[in-house]
């Protein structure tokens, strides 16, 4: 990333930190156009991005047929119950 202001540096490192949202289409439509459109800009992130996808790729091939175990799949059904989960909202503005 030479030459390219402190803005960009952190608007790359926001893209890269979120491109397994972006792989796994977990991320609003919004958002996912906002990744798009800084890929198609910057040379940087868009390498970046073509790795993850290539290991996400790779772990797909070499472990997607394998399950967990109907025994572990429900330990972590009644584990994730027990969890409560506070957030605290906050309003941005623009």
């Amino acid at each position: 990333m030479s030459d390219v202001s402190d803005d960009q540096k952190t608007d790359c490192s926001v893209v890269i930190s979120e491109v397994y949202l972006y792989l796994d289409l977990e991320c609003s439509n919004d958002r996912r156009n906002l990744i798009q459109n800084h890929l198609d800009d910057c040379s940087d992130c868009l390498r970046e991005y073509g790795i993850e996808h290539e290991v996400k790729a790779l772990v797909a091939r070499c472990c997607g047929d394998e399950t967990a175990p109907a025994e572990l799949r429900e330990r972590l059904k009644i584990k994730l119950s027990e969890y409560v989960v506070e957030s605290e909202t906050r309003e941005y503005l623009p």
